[in-house]
């Protein structure tokens, strides 16, 4: 139970470092023989069947099968499509993005999209460390306030009113954060390694929690009890990268949340996620971000 409410600390963190991108959602609707594909793309996305039954089309798994109610989850935003009968990923056509009129009838299938689309930068890192496509069928009697929410999105995607990139974006955050927790409780509460790790996740908490302190190897590896190459070692093996480069990827997917969140001064941006100066910090931004964060906040 303690790793389960650990994971769930980390899904808050997720839903932050996503909420740097832009936000989508739209309904589809479909007929007869169908079927459509999404590319892959920077940040992650969710289909929420409503009616009908679908397959879910994946470059090298078999297809599965859907119905309502399923959720398709994309963490990192990795290729794969929808269709109505098994078939080859590279049979079906692109996705059409634009929006659509509502249908005079009932369609076959109904589905919502929705998508945090980073146009810089990547997904979290342990967005990438789940598979690249996931399905889950909640169990609406124990979750009715997915029921509500799944209805409130429909809601909010039929039409387009004042305070709708507002609405819109609390939805998916909501959405999103109670798909991952079903997630892993299918898979027992226990999927992000270093989540559970004795060494790994306190220092992991420290870094969180204080961006902003002087971190060097040296003081993490105090931290963790272990000498410098033995935390080193450990700390690569069990994220996945070496931890002084976790931490810059950390600072700037914090830097990018508050540039698109709030209104603050680059300096205090700056200060706040562990740079000297600003100038430091807007270096790094451009070498990850490819642009200056003050295009970076515009563009949001």
């Amino acid at each position: 139970m303690c790793g389960y409410h650990r994971a769930v600390d980390m899904i808050s963190e997720v839903i932050g470092s996503v909420r740097a991108g832009n936000v989508g959602a739209r309904p589809v609707h479909a007929s007869g023989a169908w079927g459509m594909r999404y590319d892959a793309f920077a940040g992650s996305g969710f289909h929420i069947l409503t009616r009908g039954d679908a397959w879910l089309i994946t470059r090298n798994e078999e297809p599965v099968a859907l119905t309502a109610g399923d959720v398709v989850l994309s963490p990192s935003g990795a290729a794969h499509g929808l269709s109505h009968a098994p078939c080859g990923f590279g049979e079906l056509p692109p996705a059409v993005m634009a929006v659509e009129p509502p249908p005079v009838e009932p369609s076959d299938v109904e589905f919502l999209c929705g998508a945090y689309r980073l146009d810089r930068g990547r997904a979290h890192h342990y967005l990438r460390a789940m598979p690249d496509v996931v399905a889950v069928s909640p169990d609406y009697d124990r979750h009715p306030e997915l029921r509500s929410l799944i209805g409130l999105l429909g809601a909010d995607t039929a039409a387009d009113r004042p305070g709708t990139r507002a609405t819109r974006s609390a939805l998916l955050d909501l959405l999103l954060v109670h798909v991952l927790r079903l997630w892993l409780e299918d898979e027992g509460g226990v999927t992000w390694p270093a989540l559970d790790d004795p060494v790994v996740s306190p220092v992991l908490r420290e870094m969180h929690a204080s961006p902003e302190k002087p971190w060097t190897v040296q003081r993490l590896s105090a931290s963790s009890g272990l000498s410098r190459t033995a935390f080193t070692r450990r700390f690569t093996a069990v994220v996945g990268e070496p931890p002084m480069t976790y931490l810059m990827n950390w600072r700037l997917d914090r830097g990018a949340r508050l540039l698109r969140e709030t209104s603050s001064p680059l300096a205090t941006i700056a200060r706040q996620v562990g740079y000297a100066t600003e100038f430091a910090f807007a270096g790094a931004f451009r070498r990850e971000y490819g642009v200056s964060p003050g295009r970076f906040r515009k563009s949001v």
